[in-house]
C-alpha cells in the first residue's frame, strides 16, 4: 500500500474524530457515557464514509518459477521391432521417466509419431509408415514460443514425407538411434516401377532398380513370375563397384482385367533382411483407350495443365487442335473440351447438336459470350466488360458423382468475366464462387445433363494454378489429377447412369488405407442419403467373409477395409431395401516398407543434431544426454512475477457497518428522547 493512502487514511481518522467530538463535547459541558458512546459511533460512521471515499488498495506480489519443458518424441513404426530394438525404445522411455533430476528440472512430454504425431507415450511400432519431418512440424507449431529440447528416440529411417535432414525445426535435437552402424550384406528391390493400366495385345513396361551391399562378388536371379507362370528372369552379377543395376524389360498384356505380378530377387544365406527382396505390382489390362480434344483460337497454361493431368491415366489420350483441325475427325473422340469458344467454334456447336456429344467448356477472360449465349438454351450469361477473380468452394452436397473436396479455397482464385448465369435446365453445382470473404450461390464449376448429353462449364481460367497449389498441399499431383479424370470420366461415359456406384481401386499398396466408396440414387437418379448400404467381402485364399456397413458422409457411402489382410477379395455392395446390388474384385498388395532396413540413418540423425545444436546418442549411452540436457545452462527454470493489485476493505461490510453505527445511534438517542 502506498504511504500517501496511508496519510490519507490516518488524515481521514482525524477528521472523523474531530467532527464526532465537535458535534457532541460542544453541546455539553461535560461528555458523560452516554454522549461518548454517541460521538464514538458518530466516529464510526464518518470514518467509514471517507474510507470508502479513499479506497485504499495494496499490491500483492506473487513470485512463481516455470520449468523448461522436455519433449520426448518416439517413433512408434514397425522398423524398430524390424531392427530388433523396441526393447531398447522401452527402455529409454522408462529411463526418462524414471530420472528424478531430468523430471525435477523439465516438464516432459511424451509424443509418439509414425504416420502422424500423437500426445502419447505408449508404444507399440505398429505403423506402418515413418514421417520424422512432418512430427518436427507439428512440435515446431505446438512450442514455437517456448524453450523446449527435444529427444527424438528412433532409428532415423523415413518412409514418406519430407527430408527431415532439412528441416528447419528450431528446437535443439538430441536423437538416441536405435540401431548400429554395422553394414550387412544385403540385396534389396530398391524401387520398382510399372504403369496401372495396359492395353490388351501390347506390352507394359516394367522398369526396376536392384541394389547390393557388400564387397565380396555374389551371383543371383531376378524374377517375374504370375501366379504359377514365369514370365521373366534374368542372371544377375555383383560386387564391391558394381552394385547396383537398373532392369528394364515389356510384359505381355492378354488378359483383360487384373493381373498381379510378384517380382523376387534370390536372395543370399547370409542375408539378414529378406523381406526387401519381394515386391508385388499390379496391372488392369484394358482393351480400348479414350480419345480426347482441347480446342482453343490461342496457347494457355491451361490447355498443357489439362493434357498433363488428364493423361495421367494411361488409358486417355490428348489432343490440342485449333477450331478448324477438329472439323473433319469431331467423330474421332470420346470428349470435346472447348476452351473459350469463340465465334470460330460455330461448326463444332452444330455437330456438337447434331452427333448429341458431350461437351466440357471453359470459359475465362477471351469468351464471347454473345456467341456462346446463342449457341445454347440451357444457360445465359450476364455480359459485362468487366473481369473479377473468385475462389472455389466446395459443394458437400454434390452427388452427380463421387468427387472429395481437394481444399479448393486454398488455390488460387480463377479469371472469369464478372456477372450471374442463368440456369434453363437443371444444373448440379460441384464448386461456388467465392468472391474476397464472400461465398455466393453463383457456380464456378457445374455440370447438367439435357436429353441424354452431358455437360459441365467451368467459369474461370489460370486452373493451372490449381495443380500447381495441390501439388504444394498434398506433394504430389495425383489428388487433383484425379480429380480432373473423374470429371472426364463422368463427360466421356455413354453408359446409362446406374443407381447404386461404387467407386474403387482395382488394387491398393499395403500400407495405404483401403477405402470403398459409393453413391446411391433413387428412380428420380437423384442422390438418396436414407438408405443403407452393406457390403459382403469375400478372401479368396481363405474363403473367409466379413460384413460392414457403409458409413454415409457428405455426398457418398464409405468403407474402411484398411484392417484386412493382403490378398485378393471379391466383394458385393448391397442396397437394403431396394434389390439392387454391386460387384467387384480388389487386390490388397503385401508390402510393409517398414521391413526395408537393415540399420539405423545414424549419418542423418547427425546431421539433425548438428544443425539444431543438439547431440546424437546411441541407445547404449543415453545416460550421456541425460548428464548434457541437465548441466545445460540455456535449460534453466524460468521466474515469473504475477503483480496483483486488490482492495484492502470490502464496500458491502463497511457499508453495513454505517447502517448498522446510524441505526443505533438513532435508536440510543430517541430511546433517551433526544432529538
Amino acid at each position: 500500500m502506498y504511504t500517501e493512502t496511508i496519510l490519507y487514511i490516518i488524515l481521514a481518522g482525524i477528521v472523523a474524530l474531530l467532527l464526532a467530538l465537535f458535534q457532541y463535547k460542544f453541546k455539553v459541558k461535560s461528555m458523560s457515557k452516554q454522549y461518548m458512546l454517541f460521538a464514538f459511533l458518530r466516529f464510526i460512521t464518518i470514518f467509514s464514509v471517507l474510507l470508502l471515499l479513499i479506497n485504499p488498495k495494496f499490491e500483492q506480489l506473487k513470485l512463481t518459477s516455470e520449468k523448461p519443458k522436455l519433449l520426448v518424441a518416439v517413433d512408434n513404426s514397425n522398423s524398430i521391432v524390424q531392427l530388433k530394438q523396441d526393447e531398447n525404445a522401452k527402455q529409454a522411455i522408462q529411463s526418462i521417466r524414471d530420472h528424478a533430476a531430468l523430471n525435477e528440472k523439465f516438464n516432459i512430454e511424451y509424443y509418439t509419431f509414425g504416420n502422424t504425431l500423437n500426445a502419447t507415450d505408449s508404444v507399440s511400432f505398429t505403423e506402418k509408415q515413418t514421417d520424422i519431418s512432418s512430427a518436427l512440424e507439428a512440435l515446431q507449431d505446438i512450442y514455437k514460443d517456448d524453450v523446449a529440447p527435444t529427444i527424438l528416440i528412433t532409428d532415423g529411417n523415413q518412409t514418406f514425407g519430407s527430408d527431415y535432414e532439412f528441416s528447419s525445426y528450431n528446437q535443439p535435437v538430441y536423437p538416441i538411434i536405435l540401431g548400429d552402424t554395422t553394414t550387412y550384406v544385403d540385396l534389396s528391390i530398391r524401387q520398382l516401377n510399372v504403369n496401372k493400366y495396359a492395353y490388351l495385345k501390347n506390352k507394359f513396361p516394367v522398369e526396376t532398380i536392384l541394389v547390393y551391399n557388400g564387397k565380396e562378388p555374389v551371383n543371383t536371379t531376378f524374377s517375374v513370375t504370375t501366379g504359377k507362370q514365369t514370365v521373366f528372369t534374368k542372371h544377375i552379377t555383383f560386387n564391391s563397384t558394381n552394385n547396383s543395376e537398373v532392369l528394364q524389360f515389356t510384359l505381355p498384356a492378354n488378359h483383360v482385367g487384373l493381373s498381379t505380378y510378384n517380382a523376387h530377387l534370390q536372395p543370399l544365406e547370409t542375408e539378414k533382411n529378406k523381406a526387401n527382396n519381394t515386391k508385388n505390382f499390379a496391372v488392369e489390362v484394358i482393351d480400348e483407350t479414350m480419345n480426347i480434344a482441347i480446342v482453343s483460337t490461342y496457347y494457355h497454361p491451361d490447355l498443357g495443365m489439362l493434357k498433363k493431368s488428364i493423361e495421367s491415366n494411361e488409358q486417355r489420350k490428348v489432343s490440342i487442335l485449333k477450331p478448324n483441325e477438329i472439323k473433319s475427325k469431331l467423330n474421332d473422340f470420346h470428349l470435346v473440351i472447348l476452351y473459350q469458344p469463340n465465334n470460330q467454334f460455330k461448326f463444332i456447336f452444330d455437330a456438337i447438336k447434331t452427333e448429341n456429344k458431350n461437351v466440357f467448356i471453359i470459359a475465362g477472360n477471351q469468351t464471347d459470350w454473345f456467341f456462346l449465349n446463342e449457341q445454347t438454351n440451357a444457360y445465359e450469361h450476364d455480359i459485362t466488360p468487366q473481369t473479377e477473380i473468385y475462389q472455389g468452394v466446395f459443394n458437400t452436397n454434390y452427388s452427380t458423382f463421387i468427387v472429395d473436396d481437394l481444399d479448393f479455397e486454398s488455390f488460387p482464385p480463377l479469371q472469369s468475366t464478372f456477372g450471374e448465369i442463368s440456369f434453363f435446365t437443371p444444373a448440379e453445382i460441384l464448386l461456388f464462387k467465392k468472391y474476397g470473404s464472400l461465398t455466393t450461390e453463383e457456380p464456378l464449376l457445374a455440370t447438367l445433363e439435357t436429353n441424354g448429353r452431358r455437360e459441365a462449364l467451368l467459369l474461370g481460367e489460370n486452373i493451372w494454378q490449381w495443380r500447381a497449389q495441390s501439388y504444394i498441399n498434398e506433394k504430389s499431383f495425383q489428388t487433383f489429377d484425379n480429380f480432373i479424370g473423374k470429371l472426364v470420366q463422368y463427360l466421356a461415359s455413354t453408359q446409362r447412369k446406374t443407381r447404386l456406384i461404387v467407386d474403387f481401386e482395382s488394387f491398393y499398396e499395403g500400407v495405404n488405407s483401403v477405402v470403398l466408396k459409393a453413391q446411391f440414387f433413387n428412380k428420380n437418379y437423384e442422390f438418396d442419403g436414407r438408405e443403407t448400404l452393406q457390403i459382403q467381402v469375400k478372401n479368396n485364399e481363405t474363403g473367409e467373409e466379413t460384413a460392414l456397413p457403409f458409413v454415409l458422409k457428405n455426398n457418398n457411402y464409405q468403407v474402411d477395409l484398411s484392417h484386412l489382410p493382403a490378398a485378393t477379395y471379391d466383394f458385393t455392395v448391397r442396397a437394403t431395401n431396394e434389390n439392387i446390388s454391386k460387384t467387384g474384385r480388389f487386390t490388397i498388395l503385401e508390402y510393409n516398407v517398414e521391413q526395408q532396413f537393415l540399420n539405423a540413418n545414424v549419418s542423418k540423425l547427425n546431421v539433425l543434431a548438428n544443425k539444431t545444436s543438439g547431440t546424437s546418442y546411441f541407445s547404449n549411452s543415453y545416460d550421456s544426454v541425460f548428464n548434457e540436457l541437465i548441466s545445460n545452462k540455456k535449460y534453466s527454470s524460468i521466474q515469473k512475477s504475477t503483480k496483483t493489485t486488490q482492495g484492502l476493505i470490502d464496500w458491502r461490510y463497511v457499508l453495513g457497518i454505517i447502517v448498522f453505527c446510524l441505526s443505533l445511534e438513532w435508536f440510543l438517542r430517541k430511546y433517551n428522547g433526544l432529538t
